[in-house]
Parts: structure tokens; sequence; C-alpha cells
């Protein structure tokens, strides 16, 4: 059974009284949780946040299946996403993402063996005019990086620990 640390409930907590709704706390609780959840949400996760939070659990559910930046399985300790809107595939996006898939000998959307890594594909992540573009997620970071080529993607994962 899931359970947020100590330090989690005290962000979550901390989040509820920067608004003025408690439903507007739930984007940053779910990203917290997440966190605390080997990088993704389940009912479990939404049924502890309820608690925390004094919300129904449906309307938890409601926010975190609309956005995307939830995950709804476990994914590897690195989540490359790579953005998949007009731009990103016009610029070699599609390529671009099966290069990187090849070289960690991973399938599109599930973890590595070594659960070092899982490859996504993203809705826009807001850098059409440096396209392609990734997003790399890690329990301790958060980070984009734009006019990728195959050789500079592969050097920024591989110098990932």
């Amino acid at each position: 059974m899931f359970q947020l640390s100590n330090e989690g409930k005290q962000k979550v907590l901390s989040e509820l009284k920067r608004y003025e709704s408690r439903q507007s706390a739930v984007l940053p609780a779910l990203y917290i949780a997440q966190g605390e959840n080997r990088g993704y949400i389940n009912a479990e996760v939404i049924k502890e946040l309820s608690n925390v939070m004094d919300i129904p659990e449906s309307q938890i559910h409601e926010v975190f299946t609309f956005y995307t930046m939830y995950n709804k399985e476990a994914v590897g300790r690195h989540h490359i996403q790579v953005c998949r809107t007009l731009s990103c595939m016009l610029n070699g996006a599609q390529e671009l993402t099966e290069h990187i898939c090849k070289e960690l000998n991973v399938k599109l959307g599930e973890a590595s063996k070594d659960g070092r890594y899982t490859v996504t594909e993203a809705e826009c992540l807001g850098s059409c005019g440096t396209a392609p573009m990734m997003q790399i997620t890690s329990a301790d970071s958060d980070a984009y990086y734009e006019n990728l080529t195959h050789e500079s993607a592969m050097n920024i994962i591989r110098a990932m620990k």
C-alpha cells in the first residue's frame, strides 16, 4: 500500500495552503506523489492523496487521466520523452525516437531490461523553433534538450547515471 513520506505529505499540505480551492492543488500533489511512487500514479496513490487532501478520489482521478504528464505505468529511472508534434516530426523526431529505442534496446513505452530507461512520445514540449527536442525526467531532475541530432541525443543519454 502506497503512503507518502513525511516530507511528501508536508509538501502536499503546503500546496493546499497556496490555493483557495483544494482542487487547485491536485496537479502539484499528483506530481509530488508520482515522484515518490517510482514515477507513476496508480489507484493506491490516488487513494492516499484523497485522504491527505480531503478530496474525493474521483476528482483526483479526473485530473490524473486528463494530463499526459502523469504516468499510468512504472517507467525507467530516466523517462525520455521525444516531442511528436508537427515541428518536431518535420525535423526528424520520429527517426530520432526510433534511433534512441534501437540504441537503448527498448521498445517505445516500455522500460529497458535494466530499469534505467523508458522512451515515450510526448505532445508539444513547447520548442517548435528548436525542433526536434526531448524531455528527460529523472527522480531528481526534469531537463529539456533542443536542436537534437541522433548523436547529440545519445551523448546526453549516455552521460546520465
